[in-house]
């Protein structure tokens, strides 16, 4: 038996409560790694493979541990290389240097702009070199994401470098069955839109959507961000997020006041509500995918090199967001929807999904639809389940809206006050320790100790007083 372990944010078979959820935040920020995550748990599980969640932490004292117990590290990545995420990879790196086993990185990229300029990614160079020459000092190949990414790695030196997309459009396999419910889309359609709070705040999104909003009232925003998912299920206003208010997450904007608002902390659930839309849209690559895995069109806004270089990869349909901000009607979701082109999304799918395998083989790593069942088991077990539905704007003042909310609060606080009695326990035999230390100190030892703290402490308090 094979044993994987895989970094994500949690398994997908656990299931938490939304208050637990976004308590420990298993969606490492950004709900959409979980669409990864999960499907890279799917693919990878077989018969003679077990995989294991590692959360989303880096650890580096468990590296013994896991050399013991694991036969492969699996490290799904989105947009890996970006300055804000460069002491994370350097911790990640260390972890990497520690291990005895294959590693494998499935589609890490690298985000700049639209022009595909690295220039941004020139100081955290050394990060990612170093980060790349530990991997490949561990397995075969290094997974990328798209065109962007591999020619940024190779300017780099480094040659053993695939282009194999995001493992979350291959949770069904070679099978991906997209295509238009309806010829074209009415005021009534059943719309979906997504976006990040830059894309709001700075890159017009915030009127496509607005307007998208005045002509279809069965529009909904669906936000991924940790702090889009507490406004919505606390009204929590505390993180810097919320300073966007024409986000539609926000309590003050008008789609939240209507309920047209939900944030998911499960994919499945995500994927399923998808299934009864007509489109989507937006500027999140992983908002649009999961509902091209719900067999609903979709169309992304690019915004970046990360969402664009995927979008080429998989002939999603895509435009550029800096161009359609200017023409509100070039972004109207129904001319989107009209010129959708799925032709080769779904024609190309299966040779994507092949060049993809072929990478897991020749990094030693065994696939469900290969080598199991192509993931009935899987998909049993997670129907099995009863994850909780997508967080809905706080909009009630009810009885039990307010009950399940508290009774969490509750539990947490009588938690704080059983570890707060634990620790003034602690702390009480920590002195009395102490105590019987110093009383075991011999006179003269005590006063030369006395004595030498003042020797010590008076050029020590003079040099900081001076500003030395």
């Amino acid at each position: 038996m094979q044993r994987i372990l895989l970094r994500s944010g949690k398994s997908p078979y656990d299931v938490l409560s939304v208050e637990e959820a976004l308590h420990r935040d298993v969606i490492a920020t950004n709900s959409g790694n979980l669409i990864f995550s999960d499907a890279a748990h799917k693919i990878l599980q077989t018969p003679e493979t077990e995989v294991v969640s590692n959360g989303m932490g880096t650890d580096l004292s468990a590296a013994a541990r896991i050399n013991e117990e694991f036969d492969a590290f699996v490290v799904p990545l989105a947009n890996a290389f970006r300055p804000s995420f460069e002491g994370r990879l350097k911790r990640l790196t260390r972890l990497i240097g520690k291990l005895r086993i294959p590693v494998v990185v499935l589609g890490v990229g690298a985000q700049t702009g639209l022009s595909y300029d690295p220039a941004r990614l020139k100081p955290m160079e050394q990060t990612v070199r170093e980060f790349c020459a530990a991997v490949l000092d561990h397995s075969a190949s290094i997974g990328v994401r798209g065109e962007f990414t591999e020619q940024y790695l190779r300017d780099m030196g480094f040659r053993d470098v695939e282009v194999i997309g995001c493992p979350s459009l291959f949770l069904y396999g070679r099978e991906l069955d997209v295509r238009k419910k309806v010829p074209e889309l009415t005021a009534e359609a059943r719309i979906a839109v997504n976006g990040s709070h830059s894309a709001v705040q700075k890159q017009g999104l915030d009127r496509i959507i607005a307007r998208a909003h005045a002509r279809h009232p069965n529009l909904c925003f669906i936000g991924q961000n940790l702090s889009d998912a507490r406004q919505l299920h606390w009204r929590d206003l505390s993180d810097p997020n919320a300073r966007v208010t024409a986000m539609p997450t926000h309590p003050e904007h008008p789609m939240y006041r209507e309920g047209k608002a939900r944030v998911y902390v499960d994919p499945v659930t995500w994927i399923d509500d998808l299934r009864s839309y007509d489109f989507s849209f937006g500027s999140r690559i992983h908002g649009n995918i999961a509902a091209l895995l719900a067999g609903t069109p979709a169309t992304v806004l690019c915004g970046d090199s990360r969402t664009l270089e995927l979008c080429r990869y998989f002939e999603i349909p895509h435009r550029r967001l800096n161009e359609v901000a200017k023409d509100p009607e070039a972004a109207d979701p129904v001319r989107l929807y009209e010129q959708a082109d799925l032709s080769g999304l779904v024609g190309g799918h299966a040779e994507r999904f092949d060049r993809f395998v072929r990478f897991l083989d020749k990094n030693g790593l065994r696939n469900t639809f290969t080598h199991g069942d192509g993931g009935a088991a899987f998909e049993q077990r997670m129907r099995s389940l009863a994850f909780p539905p997508g967080i809905q704007p706080w909009n009630e003042t009810d009885l039990a809206s307010l009950s399940s909310r508290f009774g969490w609060l509750h539990t947490q606080v009588s938690e704080l006050s059983q570890d707060n009695a634990q620790l003034r326990r602690e702390l009480a035999k920590a002195q009395k320790v102490k105590q019987k230390a110093a009383a075991a100190i011999p006179a003269p030892a005590a006063s030369v100790y006395r004595r030498a703290r003042r020797v010590v402490g008076r050029p020590l308090r003079r040099a900081l007083q001076s500003g030395r």
